[in-house]
Order: structure tokens, then C-alpha cells, then sequence
């Protein structure tokens, strides 16, 4: 099958801006074979990787075929930025949850248009912060390391134009795309109710009181208030507000959907009391104050208002509403003007100008409740307002900053484009895949392996343990395309040098043979992370990632062909499979796969994990969310307390399954060490070469190794 190659805009997100190594980029590809996927191949300098020698890690190299998005944007708006909404509100972005819709950006030809996205990671930390000014107002404070969208390109906030940190960042008159400055929207007060009501009833509603005769010939007086809608928001919140000044309504069906309309819902009052309370609260004011003119043009907006080919209007055959519906726009300094199109009914309009910008200005500051009303998807990413960077200032403190994964890669941060970060570290550390997270931009090493060899073959090369996997996973989906794996292996045999492998995916298994002849020359560590054990959690945190099943049978095809190969059985989730029976079952299935050795590890939420996850567990398991707020309350770790406890637990099952005895003999105490941070780092056995150079694979002994360790 011929692979749909597409030449990628370097200025796009998805080309890799600003990275190091864009110099060697030498394309970026997708095809239909890995949907949602974008390859972009490179050059590298470089194969080996140096690990820094203070590191716990007991491997001194490394080695990583891909790489995930590595633009080093993480982390980037202060928790104050409001994001846009897919409804057209805006929302702290310190207080988004993954799910929710947004506004994000589309290139379509020339133009960018904005168009709905969803949240699909959201994290935080503690970053040396920059205030960005812009000339119509607007600030952002973000990281140095945080990208923008200008008219030229995507640009970081902070860059030196050469040296180490050399590329594309803001500098004074650079002119960002977006509307701007809007306004925020006020807290719900008793005048915009009284404001909100008089528009929506006097704009839709039935009110009034009518003289009839009765069955006997007697007058009567009926009282009569009905109001009924399409959209229930607005339908209850004029509920609620006439509920606040004690006006009891009855909620009834209208009309019922047909093929054609959507149904129709109301409320009504039929008491003599409720309908004179009613016109008190709907009399037009002598002087209208901001906040009622505010809740006025919210409530004549949903009741007689639209946005439809990009213009806000308010239509009435009424003098008094029009010119009432004018005074208020007025009132707020939004610029107005009626039209009269001569109609027979009189109909006429009072039509917002300005543009996008006073659109947005307008619904972010009156808060209609029909929010179908209020989306911008679609429209153009064009504006008059004058967006120019001002300055670019270091605020000199470091402060709390959130970011986003999107499904755009992008989203609208302060009323301008911003680049989104992809949720690395929710994938390294929970083992996580969105979808759109860490592995949907791949740089691929395409001369890996001619690089690895010429290293490999230096005089100064120690032939030091190599280790795969310890950053990215070396099986990942892209190596079924670009099979960088078999060179690496054949490399490294070939030159005597021990090297580990760590991965989660099955595709492993392609290169069975090639590690059994690699492990009679060199010592060779395979180790498999079942992150798992339950398929329901397992489909819920990792959607993307092979079964724990179809990796235990990874595990036994290693075992079968003589190979040894430790399994990590983590992430361990306090209350969710830290059972007794749940860890049984799990260890019982890696004992009888093979595996030469266990380490439990359990869930560690650093800053970008940590909220991800929390997220999922108030929705999944409300009745865990306070546990675990105690148990990471000081830090990413569980205490000394839970990691004794899960010892316990788990060393008569390492005895009962055997996985003890493959150590070196009887069980034994098992201790509590290896947490990240801690001088001991510990791996299962059989993950980690453990022989010299030139001894048979076939029979060779292994160095005892704690069997439990809990990281």
C-alpha cells in the first residue's frame, strides 16, 4: 500500500517549531494506516544518551528511537486565563476539566477559522513567570517556554535570536491573531434579575388580566402569565428568577416535537396576586440602572434576539422596546443602530456593530442564557483590533501555571491563539493515552541505527548497559511502520554491549528471535509493564495501550524462548486494586506467564498526573477523592505507611506464587526501598542485564534482587 506522505507547514503546530533538532527535520507524514498519528522524521546528531550521573538509575546510557512532542511548552498560563468556551463563555483555565468543549482554531486555505475542541488533558506546576501586554489592553502572564500565534507564526514568548536559545519568540510590534479584550462577566445581581425579566417577559410572554362571564352570567376576572420556549435555559432561569422574588410558576409541555420543530416548554401563573407581582417586577424603571440595562439586553437577547451570519440584532415591532433595547446597548457603550426595513408588521431591528470582538464583548458582559446564540464556530479568525505585543516583562516570581492538551492543538486563551502542550507527562507518568496525548507527534530517529553504529564503534566505547525504553517506549506504533528496533539490537550484540529493554507494547514479539541470539553474546534485560490488572480500569485509563492480557502472553513468548523478562506491576491504585484478591490474581498470571521477577509500584500523581487523574476519579469513584487527597496531600507519593501495608500484602502472594524463590531461595523480608528520589532504585529481576560478557545465556545465574520494590 503507497503511504499518503503530507509535507507539513513548518509554521503549523504539528511541524515542530522551535525544537532543536528542526534543522534535521526531514518531513512530516501521516497515514491512513495510523490514524491520528503524525511522524516527523529527522536526523539525528546523536544516539547514545549520556544518563546524568547523579541519576538512581542503574544503567549509565540510553537510548530513545522516538521522541513525543518535545517543543518543551509545558505548563504555560497563569491560572487566571480564561479560556473560550465552545458556548462562548470563558472559563478560568485553573478550573477546566477534561471533557469539556472549547474553542480552538482550523486552518482552512488561507484563513483560520474557530471551530469546537474538546480538553482532553489538563495539569499544572510552578513556573518562572512573563507578562505579555498587548496594545489593546490585553495581558497574558505565561511561561517563557509558551507559544502564540502572530501573523508570521507561532511564536514563544521568550528566545534569544542566537545562540543555545536561539527561536521564533515575541518581540515588541509582533501582532497576535484573535478579538482580544472582551469583558468579564459580573456576578448575578437583584437589579440584572429585575433587568433580565422584563426583557424575556415583555419580549415573549403572555401577562394579563381579562374580564369574562361566568356559567351563571356572573363577570370574572381571569389572570393569566404563560411563557413558552425552545431553549429550557432561558425557559428556567426566568423560572428561578421570578422563584427568588417569591413567584411560584407551574412548569407544563407546550407543544411536543414534530418532524420539523423541536418541543416546546413553559411556565404559567393563573393567581390574581402572581400576575400583579409579575407587572410590578416588569415596569419600566424611571432610571435604569447598569445592572438592570445588563439583565435587560441578556433577557430581550434570549427572548427576541439571534447572531446569524456573524451580526447580533434584536428585533420588535414595539417603540418602546426598541428604543428601551437602544438606551441599554448605550448604557454599556456598545455602538447601535436601528434599521427599518419597511415591513408591513412594523418589524424593526436593533443591530450591534463592531465586529467579533463587541459580539463577544456583548455575551461575555450581559450572559444571555440561550448559549446556541453565543457560538463562534465557523467564523473566520479576522479582526480590526489592534493586537501588537507592547512588552514582554519577567514578572521575577514563580508562579502556578496550567495547561491543556486540546484536540486542535490549540485553543483561545485571553482572546488570542494559543498553542496548546501535549500531556507528556500524564503518559510517562500514569501510563496514560488520551489519543491526542503524548504519542500523536512522534519524531522519529530515521538514522538511528547508522549513528548507534558509528558511536558503537569509537575506541573510547566501554560497551557500558544501554537502556531502551526508559523514556519512550521503543514498541510504540511507530516502529511497526519504521523498524528502527532490529539495527538497534543487531548494533548492539554485534558490538558486545549489554542493553535493557522496557516496554508495554507487544510488538516485541516481531523481534523474539533477534533477542535470543542477542542474549548468547551480550547480556540482555526484558522487562514488560503491565500497568493494569482490572479490564475495566484498564479501558478506562488506557484506552490506546495493548490489554495486560496480550502483554502477559509477551511475557510467556519471551519465557518460551529461553529469555528472562521482569514485569512492573504498576501503577497500584489505593482502593482500586490493592485488594488481596486483585493483587493475587495478577501476580498468579505473572508467575504462570513466566515472568523471572515482580516490582509493585504504586500510583505516584505528579504535577500534570495529578489533576488528570483526580478529574477522572471524582467522576469514576467520587466516595476514593478524599482517600487520595489525604494519601498525596504533601506530595507525589504515597507515605512510608501505605508502602509498608502494600508489602505486607504483597509478599505471602510473591511466596505463594514462587516469584520469591526466583531471588535465590526462601522468602524473605521484603523491604520498603526504591521510591524515586531514594539512592535505590529497584527493578525486577531479569529486566536489567545481570551477566558478564561471554557467558552462555542458557543456565546462567542471575545476581540476587529484592523482588518487591515499591516505587
Amino acid at each position: 500500500m503507497r503511504w499518503d506522505a503530507q509535507r507539513l507547514d513548518l509554521d503549523e503546530p504539528g511541524a515542530l517549531p522551535g525544537m532543536p533538532s528542526i534543522r534535521g527535520l526531514l518531513r512530516s507524514v501521516q497515514v491512513p494506516e495510523y490514524p491520528g498519528l503524525t511522524f516527523h522524521e529527522v536526523r539525528s546528531k546523536s544516539a547514545l544518551n549520556r544518563v546524568p550521573g547523579e541519576s538512581a538509575m542503574p544503567f549509565p546510557w540510553s537510548i530513545n528511537p522516538y521522541r513525543g512532542c518535545s517543543h518543551s511548552c509545558v505548563y504555560c498560563l497563569g491560572g487566571d486565563t480564561l479560556v473560550l468556551m465552545a458556548d462562548g463563555r470563558q472559563v478560568r483555565i485553573a478550573d477546566l476539566t477534561v471533557g469539556e468543549r472549547i474553542v480552538g482554531t482550523e486552518k482552512r486555505g488561507r484563513y483560520r477559522f474557530y471551530v469546537e475542541t474538546e480538553v482532553l488533558a489538563h495539569w499544572s506546576t510552578v513556573k518562572p513567570a512573563y507578562r505579555v501586554t498587548l496594545a489593546d489592553g490585553t495581558t497574558l502572564v505565561a511561561s517563557g517556554d509558551h507559544r502564540f500565534l502572530t501573523g508570521r507564526s507561532w511564536k514563544h514568548v521568550t528566545g534569544t535570536g542566537s545562540g543555545i536559545g536561539q527561536r521564533p519568540h515575541l518581540t515588541p510590534n509582533d501582532e497576535m491573531l484573535g478579538f482580544g479584550l472582551t469583558a468579564a462577566t459580573p456576578k448575578e445581581t437583584a437589579e440584572y434579575r429585575r433587568g433580565y425579566l422584563t426583557g424575556m417577559i415583555r419580549g415573549d410572554a403572555m401577562l394579563g388580566t381579562y374580564a369574562y362571564r361566568r356559567a351563571n352570567g356572573r363577570p370574572g376576572l381571569a389572570h393569566r402569565f404563560r411563557l413558552a420556549l425552545i431553549d429550557l435555559d432561558a425557559l428556567l432561569r426566568t423560572q428561578g428568577y421570578l422563584e427568588q422574588e417569591g413567584i411560584a410558576t407551574a412548569f407544563f409541555a407546550f407543544t411536543p416535537a414534530s418532524e420539523r420543530r423541536r418541543a416546546m416548554h413553559g411556565v404559567r401563573a393563573s393567581r390574581g396576586q402572581a400576575v400583579a407581582d409579575i407587572r410590578a417586577l416588569v415596569r419600566w424603571p424611571t432610571d435604569p440602572s447598569a445592572e438592570w440595562s445588563r439583565g435587560f439586553l441578556a433577557g430581550i437577547f434570549d427572548a427576541e434576539g439571534s447572531r446569524s451570519q456573524h451580526i447580533v440584532r434584536v428585533s420588535n415591532a414595539d417603540d418602546e422596546m426598541l428604543t428601551r433595547t437602544s438606551a441599554a446597548f448605550a448604557a454599556h457603550d456598545f455602538d447601535s443602530i436601528l434599521e427599518d426595513p419597511g415591513r408591513p408588521n412594523r418589524v424593526r431591528t436593533v443591530r450591534l456593530r463592531g465586529g467579533l470582538k463587541e459580539h463577544l464583548r456583548f455575551i461575555h458582559l450581559v450572559d444571555p442564557a440561550i448559549r446556541r446564540k453565543c457560538r463562534l464556530q465557523g467564523t473566520a479568525i479576522k479582526s480590526k483590533v489592534d493586537l501588537r505585543v507592547v512588552s514582554v516583562e519577567d514578572i521575577g516570581l514563580e508562579v502556578p501555571m496550567y495547561d491543556i492538551t486540546t484536540g486542535t492543538g490549540d485553543f483561545i486563551a485571553n482572546g488570542v491563539v494559543s498553542h496548546n502542550c501535549f500531556a507528556r507527562r500524564t503518559h510517562e507518568w500514569l501510563e496514560l493515552d488520551s489519543g491526542r496525548d503524548f504519542d500523536t507527534q512522534v519524531v522519529v530517529k530515521t538514522n538511528l541505527v547508522e549513528v548507534l553504529r558509528r558511536e558503537l564503534a569509537r575506541p573510547s566505547w566501554q560497551r557500558e548497559h544501554v537502556a531502551l525504553g526508559t523514556n519512550t517506549d521503543p514498541y510504540q506504533r511507530a516502529e511497526g511502520r519504521y523498524r528502527l528496533m532490529p539495527g538497534v539490537i543487531d548494533a548492539l550484540a554485534g558490538s558486545g554491549t549489554p542493553f535493557s529493554i522496557l516496554t508495554k507494547g507487544t510488538l516485541l514479539r516481531r523481534d523474539v528471535p533477534l533477542l535470543a541470539a542477542a542474549a548468547r553474546d551480550v547480556p540482555v534485560g526484558l522487562g514488560v509493564s503491565i500497568a493494569i490488572w482490572d479490564d475495566d480500569l484498564h479501558a478506562a485509563l488506557e484506552p490506546g495501550v495493548p490489554t495486560p492480557r496480550a502483554r502477559l502472553e509477551l511475557v510467556r513468548a519471551l519465557a518460551d524462548a529461553g529469555l528472562s523478562c521482569g514485569v512492573f506491576l504498576a501503577p497500584v491504585l489505593p482502593g482500586l486494586t490493592d485488594s488481596p484478591k486483585h493483587l493475587d490474581a495478577a501476580l498468579g498470571a505473572i508467575a504462570a506467564a513466566g515472568a523471572t521477577g515482580v516490582t509493585v509500584i504504586p500510583l505516584h500523581l505528579r504535577p500534570g498526573a495529578r489533576e488528570w487523574f483526580m478529574a477522572w476519579l471524582g467522576r469514576a469513584h467520587p466516595e476514593l477523592v478524599a482517600r487520595y487527597e489525604r494519601l498525596y496531600a504533601r506530595r507525589a507519593y504515597v507515605p512510608a505507611e501505605y508502602r509498608t501495608w502494600l508489602a505486607r500484602q504483597v509478599a505471602p502472594l510473591l511466596a505463594r506464587h514462587g516469584l520469591d524463590r526466583r531471588s535465590g531461595g526462601a522468602a524473605r523480608q521484603v523491604e520498603v526501598t526504591g521510591v524515586p528520589g531514594d539512592e535505590e532504585v529497584g527493578f525486577p529481576t531479569g529486566s536489567l542485564p545481570s551477566r558478564t560478557p561471554g557467558t552462555p545465556a542458557t543456565g546462567a545465574t542471575t545476581a540476587p534482587a529484592e523482588q518487591l520494590t515499591l516505587l
